[in-house]
């Protein structure tokens, strides 16, 4: 798993300051892993961390911290996206609880599967995304 400081290095090896505020958003993701948390959420709890935090401060880090890979993004049943700190260098995809939010990792990727199939057709696939959606054993219960 990436520490707290690999991430302050990536920054800082792109050319990116570790301002306060930018500390304190690292902080909220990496005391969210195993989560996606969405940006409202980010900001919030930023906000708590450092006051004068505003949105869009926090929405323009969380398109550095995409672009450097440090978090990834998606987009939820809802048209929401969510980010989620990458501490794991490998690539992977999710089960996510639509309840609380719990987020796993699918440790093999579905797609290897069906790349034979876009490759009969002349097709190059350049990015994918597999998350599964329903209800952890903690919340299916409430359902």
């Amino acid at each position: 798993m990436i520490g707290f400081k690999d991430l302050e290095q990536k920054l800082k090896d792109n050319g990116y300051k570790t301002t306060k505020q930018r500390r304190a958003i690292l902080q909220v993701l990496y005391e969210n892993v195993q989560r996606f948390i969405s940006a409202e959420d980010i900001y919030n709890k930023t906000k708590e961390k450092f006051n004068t935090t505003n949105f869009s401060t926090v929405y323009r880090n969380l398109e550095i911290l995409e672009r450097l890979g440090i978090i990834h993004k998606t987009n939820i049943e809802d048209g929401i996206s969510v980010y989620e700190l990458i501490c794991h260098r490998e690539h992977h995809h999710h089960i996510i609880c639509k309840k609380c939010g719990k987020t796993e990792i699918i440790d093999f990727c579905p797609f290897e599967n069906i790349e034979h199939i876009l490759d009969d057709k002349g097709f190059e696939a350049t990015e994918h995304k597999f998350e599964v959606y329903g209800y952890c054993s903690k919340c299916k219960s409430d359902v």
